[in-house]
């Protein structure tokens, strides 16, 4: 993991894992010194509540198969946040303990990543809202519900509103995944390659994670060059603590083969189904917050070609907010894809606001 990748339109800038198009690189494995010296230099926010060293609620949601669930907070609607690609719920952490002071706020872990159990299927978009819709009826978490989904966790949170309506009365959609940015982004290359080829670039970014379950199943050696590939680094934002307990979950095969499965449906399967499933919301308060422009430009790019990426995802963003009459897009200047990380007071007003509008008049 741990890769810059530059995607076809834009870099998603995962935490711990980014998936893309054209090419990846590797980067050097940061130690958690590096890490503790990065976060005093250039003063960031560390995360340090020990809530994220552990489980906290493993909450069965069929027979031998539990999620890790954390909710803080008390009152309706509920908030539910659901993380990008391959994050653990500690993304949430300088977000929900804001909003537990209004509502109860409610961040889980998928199968297989965080203190989550393994899946037994793939990690399609659709599998993952049947796990949460079990997950909160099986916790006692009554809707309605507002969704804050981040990245892929934007287009789950969506596809959940389009199957159960009636459970959710807002949306915060933080730099969301788009299911039409791979056609949109084919459809302006210029190399003239049929779908299949251009898909098929995806390909090589699979065969590294399929390699990195591989090494997990018969046991990383810190230090080789799987090891700097597969294991995420420590994030400057996690302290020492909260990096070491997941260090151990990020060589299990549980994880590498989550992380695979969700590399390999976001863009097909889960795509396919958002789409399928994508309706009219109404009146549904919904706020759609997208990172600054990417201006660095993939090998043999012209500025006028990013330009014109960047316009689609901009256009795709209006798409998503266009669902609902109550529909909005709210640029973050200067912010990178980890918005509620590097500039959570962007998230934490828009998840008030949506609150504001949607919970019960006292």
């Amino acid at each position: 993991m741990n890769r810059v990748v530059l995607h076809t339109g834009l870099i998603i800038r995962l935490r711990h894992v980014a998936l893309g198009v054209i090419a990846f690189c590797l980067v050097g494995i940061v130690t958690t010194s590096t890490a503790v010296a990065v976060a005093a230099e250039k003063n960031i926010a560390v995360i340090d509540d020990p809530a994220y060293t552990h489980a906290q609620r493993l909450v069965e949601i069929e027979r031998g198969r539990r999620l890790n669930l954390y909710c803080i907070g008390k009152g309706s609607p509920t908030v539910v946040f659901d993380s990008g690609l391959g994050s653990d719920m500690d993304v949430w952490a300088f977000v929900q303990p804001i909003i537990a002071a209004h509502t109860r706020a409610c961040a889980y872990d998928r199968a297989g990543l965080g203190f989550s159990d393994p899946g037994n299927r793939a990690g399609t978009s659709a599998n993952i809202v049947d796990d949460l819709h079990r997950l909160l009826v099986a916790a006692s978490i009554k809707p309605p519900y507002i969704l804050v989904g981040h990245s892929y966790g934007g287009m789950n949170v969506r596809l959940y509103a389009d199957l159960y309506p009636a459970e959710v009365v807002g949306m915060i959609l933080v730099d969301s995944a788009e299911e039409d940015w791979v056609v949109s982004a084919w459809k302006l290359d210029a190399r003239q390659l049929t779908f299949a080829q251009f898909h098929a670039e995806f390909e090589p970014e699979w065969q590294a994670q399929r390699e990195c379950v591989k090494a997990a199943s018969a046991g990383f050696t810190e230090g080789t060059d799987l090891y700097k590939q597969c294991i995420p680094a420590h994030d400057p934002h996690d302290s020492a603590a909260i990096y070491t307990a997941y260090l151990k979950r990020y060589q299990t095969p549980s994880f590498q083969q989550a992380v695979l499965s969700e590399e390999e449906s976001v863009h097909d399967a889960s795509a396919d189904q958002v789409r399928a499933a994508r309706r009219w919301y109404g009146a549904l308060s919904l706020i759609v917050l997208t990172s600054s422009h990417i201006t660095k430009l993939r090998a043999n790019e012209t500025p006028a070609h990013r330009a014109a990426l960047n316009r689609v995802h901009d256009y795709l963003a209006d798409q998503m907010a266009a669902l609902s009459t109550h529909g909005v897009v709210r640029p973050v200047p200067d912010s990178d894809h980890m918005i509620q990380l590097s500039q959570p007071d962007a998230v934490n007003n828009a998840i008030l606001e949506v609150l504001g509008e949607t919970a019960p008049q006292k």
